[in-house]
C-alpha cells in the first residue's frame, strides 16, 4: 500500500469519525439538559447553538472527506478543522476552563459512551485527526500533489479515433476507451503534420488541435488544422 492510499484511508476514517461526532452533537443539542442554556465561553451564545454550529462544520468536512475527489482539498479541510480544535482548546485552557466538562459538556451522553474503553477511544479521536491531518497535508505538500495542478494530455483511440483526455501521471496505464470500450494504453501524443493549402509548407500541431483555425506560421494565411490521410 503506497502513501497516497494510506492518506485516502485516513481521510475516509476521519470522515466517518466526523460524521459520527456531528450526529452526536445534534442529538445532544436536541436534549433538554439545563447546561445547554449556559453561554459558551468563547462565543457568548447558548451552548446549544454552539454545539449545533460545531456539528454543522463537522458534517460539512465529513461530506468533503467521504464524497470528495481531491485528496489535497480533503487533507486541507481536516488540517483546518484540527487547527481550530487546537486553538479552541488552548484558548479555553488560558481562560481556566476545562474543555470537555465545563465548556462542551459530555457529548457522548446521548449514547452512554462516556466511560470505559469506548469513552477513551472517543477522547483520543481529536488527537488522531490532528496528527493524521497534519501528516497527510505535509506529505502531499512535499510530494508536490498540492503545490501543482495536474497536467492533462489528449490522445486518439486507435480503435475508434475518439479523443481521450487523461492525467499525465497515468501515462502507460491500460484502460478501456470511454467511447468504444476497447482496451488501450495511454501514451504521450505525438505531433501531427499537414501541408498548408496556400504555401504547401508543413505545419506541426498536437492531435487535440484538429479542427482549430490558425494562421499559417509560414504564409500567415488562415488554415484549419486537419488530420491527413
Amino acid at each position: 500500500m503506497n502513501s497516497k492510499w494510506i492518506i485516502k484511508l485516513f481521510v475516509y476514517t476521519a470522515g466517518g469519525i466526523l460524521l459520527f461526532a456531528a450526529l452526536v452533537r445534534f442529538a445532544t443539542a436536541a436534549g433538554d439538559a439545563q447546561s445547554l442554556a449556559i453561554p459558551e465561553p468563547m462565543l457568548g451564545i447558548p451552548l446549544r447553538y454552539s454545539v449545533l454550529l460545531v456539528g454543522g462544520i463537522e458534517l460539512a468536512v465529513a461530506c468533503v472527506c467521504l464524497f470528495g475527489k481531491q485528496v489535497g482539498l480533503q487533507a486541507v479541510c481536516l488540517a483546518w478543522l484540527s487547527t481550530d480544535f487546537i486553538v479552541y482548546r488552548v484558548a479555553l485552557l488560558l481562560m481556566h476552563c476545562h474543555p470537555q466538562g465545563t465548556c462542551l459538556g459530555s457529548l457522548t451522553d446521548p449514547f452512554r459512551l462516556a466511560g470505559g474503553t469506548t469513552g477513551l477511544t472517543i477522547e483520543f479521536m481529536p488527537y488522531y485527526l490532528v496528527l493524521g491531518s497534519y501528516a497527510a497535508a505535509t506529505w502531499l505538500f512535499l510530494s508536490g500533489i498540492m503545490s501543482r495542478p495536474p497536467a492533462f494530455m489528449k490522445m486518439f483511440c486507435p480503435g475508434c479515433g475518439g479523443k481521450i483526455q487523461f492525467a499525465s501521471q497515468n501515462l502507460g496505464r491500460k484502460i478501456p476507451c470511454p467511447l468504444c470500450r476497447k482496451t488501450i494504453t495511454l501514451v504521450r501524443p505525438g505531433l501531427l503534420k499537414m501541408s498548408c493549402s496556400f504555401c504547401n509548407d508543413h505545419i506541426e500541431f498536437p492531435p487535440h488541435a484538429i479542427g482549430q483555425k490558425i494562421s499559417c506560421p509560414h504564409c500567415n494565411m488562415a488554415v484549419i488544422l486537419k488530420e491527413t490521410a
